[in-house]
């Protein structure tokens, strides 16, 4: 049934590519096609779609497609999952698998879609979808995607036939099928040893060319399963001022731009939607002074949030007082957001200090540079305001790659003085199973600590389903706010994308983790 012949003609690519470390990045802010349009792109497109980012993503390896640098170029475009998740209804749909179903609710039944064929001219069978689920959550590859979605938990896999899987939880999951829409397929010879640096997809587009410190370049692939996309080809570049960015979308040199603000003066070309990011501080416990519960609260009540909001993102934004924003399942309007009380932050560090606490080790605040629009100036309000409180507060702006050795773990044991981490997080799958496993479990992969006791209300709250779950999550993420506080919440954000007039697209509550590409048209 299946051509096998053409396997021989996949090359693994590993993470390392040190001949293309030394290039060197471009100058200035052109991009190709740049001549075409002086009117943020009011004349006739060309065939290629050109997509400004704010950093270059460290990796395009599938299993790390959860992190917003990686997905947003890869998710749906250069790879495909088996079952995808619409962003705007929140229902899951076919892709790569056209129907899932189980009797109950641990062993699932997926068949797979026929006719779909790989960048490299192989087909795509059950070997396939079997490898990568096994690759991602059962190996030692130490996949971020493993410990955001599946945690320790290995799955049962079966190969039914060419076109059927069977997929087994250690327990009953109701959700797993949700879980599996974020693992992006890639073929069955792909390393199981090491990351690769750019993988082979079934997905619209290609991966033709990735220039380190200039660009990434993809092109239609002819033999795509789907409808073919409108663009011939796309070129991804990134710069992190956002004001750069926006003058490349209102000057015609790109078509699109993530990551914006009204205040980089993208005027008209400006997009606003409402994505599910939420920012918080993350704080380790393992060291002076956050190993006083006292002194984590005393961050919280630090910080001016509402001034934060107001000040920096124009009110757009909302104060956070959980990990969720509306719209996850696991939100509590009836949470409350720490208040801002500067006198009790002062007076908590003051106790602290009197119980034997050393509250003037350091604290490293660990921060990724462009990761999102005034990300530098956040910083540096949060950093006064903790000084302020009487902390001593180093702020280390750090690039995408440094930042995720801080992000998961195993987290640096050699830091001298305390961590908080300035998180992004996004909720991408709407039930809030994908944020306290990973950030809140005592082993999850983003969390820095955790207790017994909170271990216990979310794996009530993963094993609940309807309203038992709703109110399970809510009473976990009360705890973590009364007995934890791992966390200091700062707001649910609003994205931003510039978008010229060439094109026409419509962003969703995904569109910064992954903007798929083949939704993009010609403006009419």
């Amino acid at each position: 049934m299946n051509n096998r012949s053409t396997r021989s003609r996949r090359l693994p690519l590993a993470l390392a590519a040190s001949a293309l470390l030394g290039t060197t990045a471009l100058s200035g802010c052109s991009v190709a096609n740049s001549q075409e349009s002086a009117s943020g792109g009011s004349s006739a497109p060309s065939d290629t779609l050109r997509v400004v980012l704010q950093q270059e993503p460290p990796t395009l390896e599938a299993c790390e497609s959860n992190l917003t640098s990686t997905g947003v170029v890869i998710r749906s475009t250069i790879t495909e999952p088996l079952i995808e998740r619409n962003p705007t209804s929140g229902e899951l749909e076919p892709k790569l698998a056209t129907e899932w179903s189980s009797k109950d609710d641990q062993t699932w039944t997926l068949k797979l879609r026929e006719g779909v064929k790989f960048h490299d001219g192989s087909d795509f069978t059950a070997a396939d979808a079997v490898a990568t689920i096994d690759r991602a959550v059962n190996s030692k590859l130490g996949c971020n995607v493993e410990g955001y979605v599946f945690g320790d938990d290995d799955l049962k896999l079966k190969e039914v036939d060419d076109y059927t899987v069977e997929v087994t939880a250690a327990k009953k999951d109701p959700i797993l099928p949700l879980r599996l829409s974020f693992l992006e397929v890639v073929p069955e010879e792909t390393s199981t040893t090491e990351k690769v640096r750019e993988p082979i997809g079934t997905g619209p587009y290609k991966l033709d060319e990735w220039q380190a410190g200039q660009s990434i370049n993809a092109s239609a692939f002819a033999d795509y399963w789907g409808d073919a996309p409108e663009f011939k080809k796309a070129t991804y570049q990134w710069r992190s001022e956002g004001s750069v960015r926006a003058a490349m979308i209102t000057s015609g040199e790109a078509d699109i731009a993530t990551g914006l603000s009204p205040e980089d003066n993208i005027g008209d070309f400006g997009v606003s939607y409402p994505n599910n990011e939420t920012v918080a501080l993350r704080m380790h416990a393992d060291t002076a002074p956050f190993d006083d519960i006292r002194i984590r609260r005393a961050v919280n009540y630090a910080i001016d949030k509402e001034s934060i909001v107001a000040s920096l993102y124009g009110g757009r934004d909302t104060v956070a007082a959980q990990l969720v924003p509306a719209g996850v399942v696991g939100h509590s309007d009836d949470l409350p957001a720490w208040e801002y009380d500067p006198q009790k932050a002062k007076d908590l560090v003051a106790e602290a200090k009197a119980a034997g606490t050393d509250v003037s080790a350091p604290i490293n605040f660990v921060v990724r540079t462009a990761q999102f629009p005034k990300i530098q100036e956040l910083a540096q309000v949060i950093q006064e305001q903790l000084t302020q409180a009487g902390l001593t507060v180093n702020l280390k702006m750090l690039e995408t790659s440094q930042h995720l050795t801080y992000q998961v773990r195993p987290f640096p044991t050699n830091e001298d003085g305390a961590i908080m981490l300035m998180t992004q997080h996004g909720n991408q799958a709407g039930d809030a199973a994908f944020t306290v496993d990973q950030y809140m479990t005592s082993k999850g992969a983003q969390s820095a600590f955790g207790t017994p006791e909170l271990d216990k209300l979310i794996e009530e709250a993963d094993a609940a389903t309807g309203d038992d779950r709703q109110a399970a999550f809510e009473k976990v993420f009360k705890y973590q706010n009364d007995e934890v506080v791992q966390f200091a919440h700062i707001a649910h954000q609003t994205g931003m994308l510039g978008i010229s007039k060439a094109v026409s697209y419509e962003p969703n509550s995904s569109s910064g983790d992954e903007l798929r590409l083949a939704d993009v048209t010609v403006a009419k």
